[in-house]
């Protein structure tokens, strides 16, 4: 089902709050796992704007706080990965939310584990959660906040992989890319998304 957003006048626009969105899947058995960087990195935003994540609504757990002058609601879909999208699309339409000023933070296994890559658009490279959203959504026009996980070793299959939690290698550096992640979200909001990309993502 495609749903159709329509645009408020200009004059309203500054009043419209940007949707933050981490993917990942709910409980405890994944909190840590590869899979859950998402979740990691809204985690780490509600902390650096001071905004609790204490409302449950449209299937996430939200926030709403401030990112300078500018309104954004924080929000960790609960329904489990591969559905993410009932949970997106409700919050686009509770709060009327123009898809231009929604971004998604998700892991990535064809990025190298650190990297951050940012863009404003594009099919789901198989990430199943930004898959749902685009057929939720009915396009896949809405800005995307890549985390690099790498890929598994070997022939070990990537969703297994993602399912696991971090080396110990990793484990060090995590809390570094994840705050990284959550400034790339901010710049995101205050500059734009080509802006953004300009700033974190890696020099050719």
């Amino acid at each position: 089902m495609t749903f159709l957003f329509h645009k408020k006048q200009d004059t309203l626009d500054t009043f419209e709050p940007y949707l933050i969105v981490g993917l990942g899947n709910p409980g405890r058995d994944y909190r840590e796992t590869r899979h859950n960087i998402g979740f990691m990195v809204i985690d780490r935003l509600s902390e650096v704007i001071e905004c609790k994540l204490i409302k449950v609504q449209s299937k996430a757990i939200i926030g709403i706080g401030k990112i300078g002058d500018q309104k954004v609601i924080l929000a960790k879909p609960q329904t489990f990965m591969n559905l993410s999208g009932q949970a997106v699309v409700s919050l686009l339409h509770f709060y009327k939310i123009d898809p231009s000023k929604l971004i998604v933070a998700h892991d990535d296994v064809d990025l190298p584990f650190g990297q951050i890559r940012m863009r404003p658009g594009g099919g789901s490279a198989g990430q199943k959660g930004i898959g749902s959203i685009i057929e939720k959504l009915g396009s896949p026009d809405f800005a995307r906040l890549r985390m690099g996980v790498g890929r598994p070793p070997g022939q070990r299959e990537a969703a297994d992989y993602v399912l696991k939690g971090f080396s110990k290698t990793d484990m060090e550096f995590l809390p570094e890319f994840v705050n990284r992640g959550a400034e790339g979200l901010k710049s995101f909001v205050v500059e734009g998304i080509d802006n953004a990309m300009n700033k974190f993502n890696p020099k050719l």
